[in-house]
């Protein structure tokens, strides 16, 4: 995890240009963020606490298109407001040599959430989903690793819908980011 990430630093966009420029699910993506809403007073309390650190940025790479960035990426925002951690976003399509740095079971999963202090120093990485729901990728990947195979497409599709049963409402799914997140937070 010894990655810097100094080449990147300020050369993101901003959240808001982020969402300013979504050509895909702009207004579902809209719509997650305004109805974010901290889980419990205690996740607020320590996402705030993070405000007396100046050391702490927040890198995202991330693409309008992704289903896992709509359900995740509002939350990291809010997250990373409250928290006044720096936050710019990388997309993906522009940014294969980041990403590529970033694998997730050998391909390029989005989003991944990266943590560095301001000298580029790496401190944690999350994404591009909740552990619980990352599950069933993992669980795919080992079960079907011929992607040539017949049946590759269809068990494929099989394991989508049961990520997408994983994560459930965003009222399931937020409390488990902010912890995750909060978890690696924690540790820097």
């Amino acid at each position: 995890m010894s990655k810097s990430l100094a080449d990147k630093l300020n050369q993101g966009i901003s959240p808001q240009q982020f969402m300013e420029g979504m050509t895909k699910n702009k207004e579902a993506f809209a719509a997650n963020y305004e109805s974010f809403a901290w889980p419990d007073e205690e996740t607020k309390e320590f996402y705030e606490s993070l405000n007396n650190r100046d050391d702490l940025r927040c890198l995202i790479i991330s693409a309008d298109w992704c289903g896992d960035a709509l359900r995740s990426v509002p939350i990291v925002f809010r997250a990373m407001e409250t928290a006044g951690i720096p936050t710019e976003v990388f997309i993906i399509e522009q940014n294969y040599d980041f990403i590529d740095q970033h694998l997730v079971l050998g391909g390029r999963s989005i989003p991944i959430v990266l943590f560095s202090d301001t000298g580029g120093y790496q401190l944690g990485k999350w994404g591009p989903r909740p552990a619980h729901v990352q599950q069933a990728m993992i669980d795919f990947k080992a079960a079907n690793p011929d992607r040539e195979a017949p049946d590759y497409q269809d068990n494929l599709k099989v394991a989508r819908e049961e990520i997408g049963r994983r994560y459930g409402e965003q009222s399931d799914y937020a409390p488990v980011i902010l912890r995750e997140i909060g978890d690696l937070l924690s540790g820097v």
